[in-house]
């Protein structure tokens, strides 16, 4: 049995890394099973290549377990999803070469892992790209509740999404969701309703929309409704449409992978990062830093207001645009956590030690903006303007979300809901 195991481990032994179609690095096990990086050392660029995690800069020769793992943990999905993806192709969850070898071909951002005999797919799709049909979707959204990218199709799909919702990369036919042909670059991400919660798919269809309405920056998100199934299909930022119809990947990583976090920890009640130490990255990453800082104030405001509880460091990420400029990189996953009691109740990321907003008082938002080197006059004004907006705008998005198969009576209610956390969050706020 050891054997076997040695043997195939043998097999993946050595990936391929590459960075929107380019040869980058290579990610291996040493003889002592410890996962490493190096970049190409052989290539020579002007300008040179980037780096791929500001947690492991270019120039470094190899990048050990403790600072390359976070970053490639962070491409592989979470708990029960991992576990699937594992025994479908009889290894190990803790194998993370493997699962990269099976999955690393499209996953968040610029990069694709293969094993050092596969190149990337280049130009158009082998096959013809159908859109699913309304039998087909009805399979696929309950397909991916129980089973992993690799099952899914009638091909193997070598995708990977972090994280431990069920969810699917697709592309767009006609307005339509289809399955990608291998190696084809997905453009939206497919998310069926949470089968245990309630009102999921109206939840983060509101608290997105909403959030738009409000001023901030987010992921272009549609509901839709087939044979009484919900989904959400949300249009991937981390792609670009070329001028000739192709797709370009753009790089990017959450939080946790910049500050070579394990994804296991990006609670900062584990040890992951406060708020604090987001605003750090932000300072030392982003092109135009100020805007940065003010896109993950608003963020954080946010979050409060809808009370998402569930909003941790890996909630937010990193976007390096094809002109170079690196940004934070559009809102995902908001929801309204609060409207479900069994959930984590006290915020991933506490404010001025606050968990939730009834503990919040009134020298709170001082105290946050201190530790986050960021004016308190101007965090305190700024919490009243997003709180009168959220007031103002909470019907209306309601009423615009109202449509057959959404829920009236849930999207009502959670405009209801978060309506009084900003107006009682704004009562606290000194004028």
């Amino acid at each position: 049995m050891l054997g076997t195991d040695r043997a195939a481990r043998q097999m993946t032994l050595l990936l391929n890394v590459w960075y929107d179609g380019d040869l980058i690095g290579f990610l291996r096990y040493d003889r002592h099973s410890t996962l490493q990086f190096s970049y190409d050392r052989g290539r020579r660029t002007d300008p040179p290549p980037r780096p791929i995690s500001h947690s492991f800069p270019a120039g470094h020769r190899y990048s050990p377990t403790d600072r390359c793992l976070p970053y490639f943990e962070g491409l592989l999905p979470d708990g029960a999803r991992r576990s699937r993806a594992a025994a479908a192709l009889g290894a190990s969850p803790d194998d993370t070469i493997r699962l990269l070898a099976a999955l690393g071909a499209e996953v968040a951002g610029a990069l694709t892992l293969l094993p050092a005999r596969e190149g990337p797919v280049t130009g158009r799709p082998g096959r013809a790209v159908l859109p699913l049909s309304k039998d087909e979707l009805v399979r696929i959204l309950d397909a991916i509740q129980e089973r992993s990218f690799l099952e899914v199709g009638e091909d193997r799909l070598r995708l990977s999404l972090a994280g431990t919702r069920s969810k699917l990369p697709v592309v767009l036919v006609d307005g339509r969701p289809a399955l990608p042909a291998d190696g084809q670059v997905t453009t939206h991400v497919l998310k069926p309703a949470i089968p245990d919660l309630e009102w999921t798919t109206e939840n983060e269809a509101y608290s997105m929309r909403l959030a738009v309405r409000v001023g901030l920056e987010v992921a272009p998100i549609r509901s839709g409704v087939v044979d009484g199934r919900k989904y959400l299909i949300i249009e991937r930022y981390d792609r670009e449409e070329e001028h000739d119809g192709s797709v370009r990947r753009l790089h990017q990583e959450d939080f946790c992978q910049a500050l070579g976090v394990l994804p296991e920890l990006k609670y900062a009640s584990d040890g992951g990062p406060g708020f604090a130490r987001c605003f750090d990255l932000i300072r030392e990453t982003c092109t135009f830093p100020a805007i940065g800082a003010l896109k993950l104030l608003d963020a954080a405001i946010f979050q409060v207001i809808i009370g998402n509880a569930d909003a941790h460091a890996g909630s937010y990420s990193l976007l390096w645009r094809q002109s170079g400029e690196v940004a934070l990189a559009p809102l995902r996953d908001l929801m309204c956590t609060v409207l479900y009691p069994e959930l984590r109740g006290r915020f991933a990321m506490e404010i001025a030690g606050r968990g939730t907003l009834e503990e919040m008082r009134a020298g709170d938002w001082g105290r946050f903006a201190k530790r986050s080197g960021l004016g308190a006059p101007f965090v305190r004004r700024r919490v009243g303007e997003l709180c009168d907006r959220a007031i103002r705008m909470s019907d209306s998005v309601a009423a615009e979300l109202a449509s057959p198969g959404l829920n009236e009576e849930a999207l009502a209610r959670l405009a209801g809901l978060v309506k009084g956390r900003a107006q009682r969050l704004k009562a606290e706020v000194p004028t």
